[in-house]
C-alpha cells in the first residue's frame, strides 16, 4: 500500500489518496470519524479544535460499505477556510490586492520549518511553508491510519496509543489484560493516560505551561496485540519493519525520538536482562517469557505484542515568543504567534497509533497480500497453522 496527503492548514480541505487496499474490506465513514474525533480531544488543546469538527468524505474506492480495490480518496473539510479564502486562495492577485493581503509572515518562528523551508523554496512569505508544515496535516494521516486499523481489525490485530509522560510527570506502566481494556481506560482520560494520579499532575503541568505562555511535551506509547510472527524481514535494511515503524513515528510533527521495547534503556543493561527467552508448547507453538524487545527480533515481529514509544518535543509556537530575525529587514524581532496548543501530547498518541498501524498493515499485506480479503484470510490462516506447528 501507499498513500499521499495534500492540503494546507487554512486551505479548503485535506485530502488523502490510498492505493493498494484489497477489495471487500468493510469500511465506512464512521470507522474513520471515530479516530478523527479522538485526535481532536485532549487536555491542553487550543482554539482550533473548537472551530473544526473533522469529518471525512469518501469519494472513491468504497461502494456500499466495502472497498473495491481501487484507490480510496478521503476528504476532510477545513471549516476555518471561510475566514482565509482571500489569504489562501489559488487565484492570482493583482498588485493592489497583494498589498492588502494581511498575515504575510517574514519572521520565522524558532523550532518550526519556516526559515529552512523559505530558503529551500525561495519564499518571501513564509506562510507558504507553515501552512503545509503545520501539524494540521496529521488529520489526514489519522484518517489513513484508520483505514489501516480497519484492515488489521479484520485479522484480530488491535492497537492502543496512550500517554506515558507529560513534562516531568511520569505515569506508572499500565496493567491490562487486553488492548480493549487499556483503550477503555485511556479514552476516559483527558490526557489519554491510564494512571489516574499521574493524570492529575499532568493537567497541572499543562496549566502551568499555559499560564506562563509556554508549551510542554511528553512521551507516548503504542501497543499492538495479536501481531503474527514474521512481519518484516532480516534480509535487507529497508525491509526491517522496526526500522519502517521508527521512520513513520519520527515523521510525525514535533517527534524527536523513538524506541521499541526497552529501547535506550537496553544500552544500560546486561544482555541476560534484555533478551527474551524462548518457550514452546504443543498448543500454541513458540513464544517468549518476556517482551523486553517490544515484539521484534532481527527486524521482524516475533509474535509478542509490538511496543513502540515516541518522544514529542514541546510545540514551538509559544504565546511567550522567542527571538527571531525578519527575513526582509534582517532586524531582530520576537517571533510571530500563530494559534496553537499548550500541549498536544494526548492527540499525538492517536497520531502515533495511526503511524504504527499503517506500517503494520503495509507489512501484513506484503506478507499475506492479495487482491481480495477472502484470499488474504485463507493465506493468513494457513500461515498461522504452519507457524503453530513449526
Amino acid at each position: 500500500m501507499r498513500f499521499l496527503t495534500a492540503g494546507e492548514s487554512h486551505g479548503p480541505e485535506l485530502t488523502a489518496i490510498i492505493e493498494g487496499v484489497p477489495s471487500q474490506l468493510p469500511l465506512t465513514v464512521e470507522d474513520i470519524n471515530e479516530h478523527l474525533a479522538r485526535r481532536q480531544k485532549g487536555y491542553g488543546r487550543g482554539r482550533r479544535m473548537q472551530i473544526e469538527k473533522d469529518q471525512v468524505t469518501i469519494t472513491s474506492g468504497v461502494r456500499h460499505g466495502k472497498t473495491t480495490g481501487a484507490p480510496i480518496t478521503l476528504h476532510i473539510e477545513n471549516k476555518d477556510w471561510t475566514h482565509w479564502t482571500k489569504i489562501m486562495g489559488a487565484e492570482p492577485l493583482s498588485e493592489e490586492e497583494e498589498q492588502d493581503i494581511k498575515r504575510k509572515i517574514t519572521r520565522p518562528r524558532p523550532g518550526h520549518a519556516d526559515l529552512n523551508g523559505a530558503i529551500k523554496y525561495r519564499h518571501r512569505d513564509m506562510r507558504n511553508v507553515l501552512e503545509r508544515s503545520s501539524a494540521r496535516e496529521t488529520t489526514a494521516r489519522v484518517a489513513v491510519g484508520a483505514v489501516a486499523q480497519a484492515l488489521l481489525k479484520a485479522f484480530n490485530i488491535h492497537l492502543c496509543g496512550h500517554v506515558l509522560e507529560i513534562g516531568d510527570v511520569v505515569s506508572q506502566q499500565p496493567e491490562f489484560t487486553t488492548i480493549e481494556q487499556l483503550k477503555n481506560v485511556t479514552e476516559a482520560s483527558e490526557v489519554r493516560c491510564a494512571d489516574g494520579s499521574a493524570e492529575t499532575k499532568m493537567k497541572t503541568a499543562i496549566d502551568e505551561a499555559k499560564e506562563n505562555g509556554d508549551s510542554i511535551g511528553g512521551i507516548v506509547e503504542v501497543i499492538a496485540e495479536n501481531v503474527p510472527v514474521g512481519l518484516g524481514s532480516f534480509v535487507h535494511y529497508d525491509r526491517k519493519l522496526d526500522a519502517k515503524i521508527a521512520q513513520g513515528v519520527m515523521s510525525i510533527n514535533a517527534f524527536k525520538g523513538v524506541e521499541i521495547g526497552l529501547g535506550f534503556e537496553a544500552a544500560r543493561m546486561k544482555g541476560s536482562d534484555v533478551h527474551d527467552e524462548i518457550t514452546h508448547d504443543e498448543n500454541n507453538g513458540f513464544s517468549r517469557k518476556t517482551n523486553r524487545l517490544g515484539g521484534f527480533e532481527g527486524g521482524m515481529t516475533n509474535g509478542m505484542p509490538v511496543v513502540v514509544r515516541g518522544a514529542m518535543k514541546p510545540i514551538p509556537t509559544l504565546y511567550k515568543p522567542l527571538q527571531s530575525v525578519d527575513i526582509d529587514s534582517k532586524e531582530p524581532f520576537t517571533a510571530s504567534i500563530e494559534r496553537s496548543d499548550s500541549c498536544a501530547v494526548p492527540a499525538a498518541a492517536v497520531v502515533c497509533e495511526a503511524a504504527v498501524a499503517w506500517e503494520l498493515a503495509n507489512a501484513f499485506l506484503e506478507k499475506f497480500g492479495s487482491d481480495t480479503m477472502s484470499d488474504i484470510k485463507k493465506h493468513y490462516q494457513d500461515y498461522l497453522e504452519e507457524a503453530r506447528t513449526f
